[in-house]
């Protein structure tokens, strides 16, 4: 029996990477689909991610969530309101791609962790920590030195970050596991999005089907593409701790900035290596200070725990401690 948290682990982690890493690759995936446009591929999209969800869901039968979730006007504005941000975000990711700024869109997600904090503290007045504000400030000095070497604010990657920071807040009020979220923020996606198809088949300027089949095979996985990094997220969400999540996180634009550099040969001139340099001398803070919080909490949990019941769990307090599952945690 000692061996199945850690086998329950191993599935978490394997888990955790096949869903940044498809998250991290997903810029090779988007140029495929020309000719056509970012409009086009973001409704493609909508339509053929609830199709391949609604599929899941009928399989696994989980379709209890949907009445309980019709009957709660406030939940379903909330869906609302996060499927019109996310829509934001991909249609906004997909354009920087297409158009040759997958460095400048890796950086929206390497700043996003801190402009969550930010909203916390403005929205939510949240207090942060010394090294908390010491991350925002160097962030600010980033984009301050980035705006100067690009000549114009990094406005795609405040974009990205800023709808997908409001998307996880909204996400974390509406409370609903990752795939029945993405069905019922689809789904008040999917008219608006079949609707412009049919208006673009209508005068003759749809690309699916006008390319091959392999082209329309290729919009129509555009639903996989969405929906099963998000499956495999959510298997490693219950089985891996958040601080775990937290790391892994990184991978997804680190992937997408190489790929940016290496692959799609993007230039960095030196003054935007020296406002990526901020961007992560500002996670390495926020990282650290993260990882201090958690031992401190553990340590004193375990303190409670001894004072609590005496010398007689010592033996459990030195045992590992237990995974705490990650379940309120959304890409």
């Amino acid at each position: 029996m000692a061996a199945k948290p850690t086998s329950e682990q191993r599935k978490g982690l394997l888990n955790g990477f096949a869903a940044y890493g498809m998250w991290g690759l997903v810029p090779l995936f988007w140029p495929l689909l020309k000719p056509a446009g970012a409009v086009e591929i973001l409704a493609h999209r909508m339509v053929w991610s609830l199709a391949f969800v609604g599929v899941a869901l009928l399989v696994m039968r989980r379709w209890a969530w949907a009445g309980e979730l019709l009957r709660q006007p406030r939940r379903l504005a909330l869906i609302a309101v996060a499927a019109a941000v996310i829509t934001v975000n991909w249609g906004v990711y997909i354009w920087a791609v297409n158009a040759g700024h997958v460095v400048e869109a890796s950086l929206g997600y390497f700043i996003n962790p801190l402009v969550t904090i930010a909203m916390g503290v403005l929205l939510l007045k949240e207090r942060l920590r010394p090294v908390q504000w010491a991350a925002v400030g160097v962030c600010l000095a980033a984009v301050l030195v980035l705006t100067i070497g690009y000549g114009r604010p990094p406005w795609i990657s405040l974009c990205l970050a800023f709808s997908f920071a409001t998307y996880g807040l909204v996400k974390k009020k509406v409370n609903l596991g990752g795939v029945e979220s993405l069905a019922a923020e689809t789904a008040v996606q999917f008219l608006p999005a079949l609707a412009y198809l049919l208006w673009l088949g209508g005068r003759g300027e749809s690309s699916f089907g006008a390319h091959g089949a392999g082209h329309a095979a290729l919009l129509a996985a555009t639903g996989v593409v969405t929906a099963l990094p998000l499956v495999c997220f959510g298997a490693a969400a219950i089985r891996v701790p958040l601080s775990t999540l937290g790391l892994l996180q990184y991978m997804a634009p680190v992937f997408q900035f190489l790929l940016g550099v290496f692959y799609f040969q993007e230039a960095m001139p030196p003054e935007r290596w020296a406002g990526f340099a901020l961007v992560w001398l500002a996670l390495v803070l926020l990282t650290w200070d993260a990882l201090r919080a958690a031992r401190r909490g553990a340590q004193v949990r375990a303190g409670a725990l001894t004072a609590k019941a005496g010398p007689d769990l010592d033996a459990v307090v030195l045992a590992p401690p237990a995974t705490e599952p990650a379940q309120d945690v959304r890409r």
